[in-house]
């Protein structure tokens, strides 16, 4: 027997949501439609970066008292969550995928690459925690190449090698110091999640971003639950509301790195990646009262040129249609 309509106040409600999110992003589209590819697809990348920076430092405060996989299983629970009165409103047909099992491939690679991730969450710093993550655009650049056939312009290696270095100004004092295995686990990660985003590249030439996005959230927590369950602990209402505010950033974050994946070829947006030691650093300062240090100060001004320079040369290209699939106006 199928289940019952939803009821009209929660079809109104969703209906109600989905509207201003519409709204919204035919906002955004009329902003940007003058813009080519590549400039739509860093801006979206930066505003992913953003977002997902929030996201980091909340969530180590949560892994701070939480079991990590209990954190990592509600984190994605609340981003299905929060997707909910999309779904509601335009109907579960609409984020049917096409591939379901390239769905559940993405799905497992991220969910290894988050066990990894965050086991070492909570025992190392943050902006060490984001800087290792810098390794990642490397990764993705060479898998790009190689799966997808991705030109490799020397302005992005320039561009990359330029902010690699930043970072290393930045954490090399502080990789020799103790807990030098967990970093370890955290580098670990970084191809792992290179492997995920490279499976949304391909997913993105044939599925919407709604659909990616709400199949993530679906996948990730089917593959985190035994580890949760095994893991469970009680929560307080102050816990339990932190992690809806996780679904909450991390299904904009997604959806907003989704978008330039869709819009652009992926290398070009990895530059970018390392504006988030950036915003990690404000974020510090404003959550944990750190101060940046000089060498921060000096990595951070070497990351932002690398990333001004590497746009400006993107931007100047002739624009190309996009490789991907621009689901939404």
């Amino acid at each position: 027997m199928s289940p019952p309509p939803p009821g009209p106040d929660l079809t109104a409600s969703a209906g109600r949501s989905t509207s201003r999110w519409q709204r919204l992003q035919a906002a955004v589209h009329r902003r940007t439609a003058h813009l080519p590819p590549t400039a739509r697809g860093l801006l979206w990348a930066a505003s992913a970066g953003l977002t997902f920076s929030f996201l980091n430092a909340l969530m180590r405060v949560l892994a701070l008292q939480v079991d990590p996989f209990q954190g990592q299983f509600l984190r994605y629970f609340f981003g299905l969550a929060v997707l909910l009165p999309f779904i509601l409103h335009d109907g579960v047909a609409a984020y049917r995928p096409r591939q379901v099992a390239g769905q559940f491939w993405r799905g497992a690679a991220h969910t290894l690459g988050l066990c990894l991730w965050f086991v070492a969450l909570p025992r190392i710093p943050l902006a060490d925690m984001t800087a290792i993550g810098f390794t990642g655009p490397i990764f993705i650049m060479i898998g790009a190449h190689f799966a997808f056939g991705e030109p490799m312009r020397w302005e992005r290696w320039a561009a990359t090698l330029a902010g690699f270095t930043g970072v290393l100004i930045v954490v090399g004092p502080k990789l020799s110091g103790s807990g030098g295995w967990y970093h370890l686990v955290m580098l670990s990660s970084a191809p792992v999640f290179a492997a995920s985003f490279l499976l949304t590249k391909a997913l993105t030439r044939y599925e919407t971003t709604g659909t990616i996005l709400v199949w993530q959230s679906i996948t990730v927590s089917i593959f985190s639950l035994p580890l949760a369950v095994m893991h469970w602990q009680s929560l307080t209402w102050l816990q339990w509301g932190g992690f809806a505010l996780t679904g909450v950033f991390g299904s904009a974050g997604h959806y907003c790195l989704t978008r330039s994946f869709a819009v652009a070829d992926i290398s070009s947006t990895q530059s970018l990646k390392f504006l988030d030691l950036i915003w990690s650093a404000l974020w510090g300062f404003v959550l944990f009262s750190d101060v940046p240090t000089a060498t921060t100060m000096a990595g951070g001004m070497l990351i932002a040129a690398a990333t001004v320079w590497v746009a400006r040369r993107e931007a100047r290209r002739s624009p190309t249609p996009p490789r991907g699939v621009d689901a939404e106006p």
